[in-house]
């Protein structure tokens, strides 16, 4: 709890056995939470046993793989069930500290923002912390885009750790996004389109081999996906243009 307010961390996991158990351990450190949910997307390792061990956690599993979009909603919506009034989503991998959870709850429980996302550009510690030199490039060139065509002023838009206001959630239009890596980059716009402040916090990442990441080739998919995004975003501001995920108001 925070203030009253019932705390929920959901994780959208694929694959993460070695690293599950070492994420929910630090996020229950944090004493605010009041509940994990593991949502496992059909992994083909131990990743829905592992989950079952873990108390104070809601496991749900899909039957087969239905992506990391498809997965988030279903992350989303069980926190609703459960009566969350702030939601974390943090990936199971431990390449995001848990630690940061705490501050990240703050901010929307004392009604401050609505979405908090965990960003690895403020501070300019990202390549030091492991990140790949072309990655940086990649997401520091598509973050600029995105603020130019949204008018936003984000440090970045690729995070995989955020916080939002139950009351946030339950407007977002999240069924018309993709079931892929592209949903995190629209749920962001939609949010911007909605004329919501986005809050950051710096946040130190770790990169190493189960650390989750998206080959070269999908990585170029997911860059053209966003930049379209944020084109049908602007065109849909200037009416030039009807959006099934940026719909009139």
């Amino acid at each position: 709890m925070y203030k009253d307010k019932r705390v929920v961390v959901v994780m959208p996991a694929y694959n993460a056995e070695r690293t599950l158990k070492k994420t929910y351990d630090e996020v229950m450190a944090q004493g605010v939470v009041d509940l994990v949910i593991v949502v496992d997307d059909g992994s083909s390792d131990e990743t829905l046993a592992v989950a079952y061990g873990l108390p104070d956690t809601r496991v749900y599993s899909h039957d087969k793989n239905r992506g990391y979009g498809a997965n988030q909603k279903t992350c989303y919506r069980l926190a609703l069930e459960e009566g969350a009034d702030i939601v974390v989503m943090v990936h199971p991998d431990y390449q995001y500290t848990p630690k940061l959870i705490p501050a990240m709850a703050s901010m929307i429980g004392n009604g401050l923002y609505q979405c908090v996302l965990g960003s690895r550009i403020l501070g300019g510690y990202a390549v030091k912390g492991g990140m790949p030199v072309w990655r940086y490039v990649s997401n520091r060139f598509l973050t600029f885009v995105e603020n130019l065509l949204t008018g936003a002023k984000l440090s970045e838009y690729h995070t995989g750790y955020r916080a939002f206001s139950k009351e946030l959630l339950e407007n977002l239009y999240l069924d018309a996004n993709s079931d892929d890596f592209l949903f995190d980059n629209q749920m962001l716009c939609q949010i911007i389109w909605m004329g919501k402040i986005i809050a950051e916090i710096s946040c130190p990442t770790r990169y190493f081999a189960e650390a989750s990441s998206i080959n070269f080739i999908r990585s170029v998919q997911y860059g053209l996906g966003c930049l379209r995004t944020a084109i049908e975003f602007r065109l849909a501001k200037l009416g030039l243009r009807r959006s099934n995920i940026f719909p009139d108001s």
